[in-house]
């Protein structure tokens, strides 16, 4: 009888990447507004964006404007964001020039608030 001796990987992190229009926006954009850092930078095409531990990756290209256009009309989350101090952190970005596109409410699942970032992408803000 021959045995499975493989050893499971562990998942230690996953990382959205976001389509965008002008990468230097962008990285200006999460930096300056949701206090991300940019942790590398690949070319002039490729970065990615670090907070408390958590990526996104950001690259040059012209995302898709009717699925922008369609996520942001539905409250289609493209990534939630799981935070404490939701009430802080709102009234924080109410305070920037980021759009807010779901008003701080709650929900049976917690606290929540939505926002857009240049390219459209729906960033949801999440305390249970």
């Amino acid at each position: 009888m021959i045995m499975n001796t493989r050893i499971p990987s562990k998942i230690k992190n996953i990382c959205p990447q976001f389509l965008v229009a002008d990468i230097t926006l962008s990285m200006e954009f999460y930096t300056k507004n949701l206090g991300f850092e940019t942790s590398f930078m690949y070319e002039d095409f490729y970065c990615g964006i670090t907070k408390d531990g958590c990526s996104i990756h950001l690259k040059s290209a012209e995302p898709v404007l009717e699925e922008r256009e369609n996520r942001r009309n539905n409250e289609h989350a493209d990534i939630i964001l799981s935070v404490e101090k939701i009430d802080d952190l709102y009234d924080d970005i109410k305070n920037r020039s980021v759009e807010i596109i779901q008003p701080l409410r709650d929900m049976p699942y917690g606290r929540e608030f939505y926002i857009c970032d240049p390219d459209g992408y729906v960033l949801a803000f999440l305390e249970q």
